[in-house]
């Protein structure tokens, strides 16, 4: 874990564990994955922006575990499911979807095939459809 990651749980840093486990499975699911460390959240992207990872308070804080992770994930659809802490429609049939993680074992097949699905919509957002831009 480099230092803007370990930096970036300074104000949760038994979190950090979580966002490890989390970056382990999308790298070894998804190809051409980069990270960015931002002030508020860290993002993935294929080049473009399809999860993030962040300490947003997506509910009550006494609904919140004391350690948590929120991963956010974009759909073309709403996703229907007891583990989605939020979700919007950003942009008309851009569905933003926020889960909030509180254990390595979270990170199941069913949050990273969202993540997939969201890595293959993100990468053909933009493109024309004989595929080109």
């Amino acid at each position: 874990m480099n230092q803007d990651v370990l930096f970036f749980f300074e104000s949760m840093p038994d979190a950090a564990f979580l966002y490890e486990a989390l970056e382990e499975r999308i790298f070894s699911e998804i190809e051409n994955v980069n990270v960015r460390v931002q002030k508020t959240q860290i993002t993935f992207t294929n080049p473009k922006v399809f999860a993030c990872a962040s300490l947003l308070r997506v509910k009550k804080k006494s609904e919140l575990p004391p350690v948590y992770l929120v991963v956010t994930f974009g759909l073309e659809h709403r996703v229907e499911s007891p583990r989605i802490a939020a979700a919007t429609e950003a942009y008309p049939n851009r569905w933003t979807h926020h889960v909030v993680i509180a254990s390595a074992e979270e990170i199941d097949e069913e949050l990273m095939g969202w993540i997939r699905e969201a890595a293959e919509f993100s990468a053909s957002k933009g493109r024309k459809k004989d595929g080109k831009r």
